[in-house]
């Protein structure tokens, strides 16, 4: 499994909220909408779709501060 954690960065609040609204529009439309768990700054996919998450986070590379980990089991506490 990957994990991608993710902020969006931008200046203006007009600005933010477009670039917020298309991104996670794109990120509904695309294959990584089928992740198993996501969050607004979290992202967690299986590795045969790390060639598509890193395209995507590659389009908003210029408004995006993104990392990668990747591991080898993730246990949920509750």
């Amino acid at each position: 499994m990957l994990i991608y954690f993710y902020d969006l960065k931008i200046k203006g609040i007009k600005a933010y909220n477009t670039l917020k609204r298309r991104f996670y529009y794109d990120l509904g439309k695309s294959k990584l909408s089928t992740a198993p768990f996501r969050t607004k700054s979290v992202l967690i996919v299986p590795q045969e779709l790390e060639g598509c998450a890193d395209n995507f986070f590659k389009k908003y590379n210029e408004f995006i501060e993104v990392y990668k980990a990747k591991t080898n089991s993730i246990i949920q506490l509750n």
